[in-house]
């Protein structure tokens, strides 16, 4: 029986406002990421209370949450793209260690 060969990579969940969606798309481009996924209509609670993931009048008035997959060599220099971009906004960025099967989707 074979096995699928894993190999590790870094998992970014980048929640931020809407409207910024593409300065993070922009930024995540530049820096060479292969292919990201965009969760919209974001609801949860932060440090300002509950956010509720409704759309009042168009998609910039609600939460998203951009999952992108990188090597590790690519987690300072996005990290360091987006620490100015979060001191005067608000959101978050998470960074996980994952395993991918298909390696070849997530590096250049």
């Amino acid at each position: 029986m074979s096995t699928i060969k894993l190999h590790p990579l870094k998992k970014l969940e980048i929640i931020l406002e809407g409207a910024h969606k593409e300065f993070a798309t922009d930024l995540l481009d530049r820096a060479g990421v292969k292919g990201y996924t965009i969760v919209g209509n974001l609801s949860g609670k932060g440090s300002h209370g509950m956010y509720e993931g409704h759309l009042m009048f168009n998609e910039d008035d609600a939460l998203v949450m951009i999952i992108v997959a990188v090597p590790q060599e690519l987690v300072d220099p996005l990290l360091e793209g987006f620490q100015a971009f979060f001191q005067s906004h608000s959101g978050v960025i998470f960074v996980s260690d994952i395993q991918v099967g298909r390696a070849v989707k997530f590096m250049a």
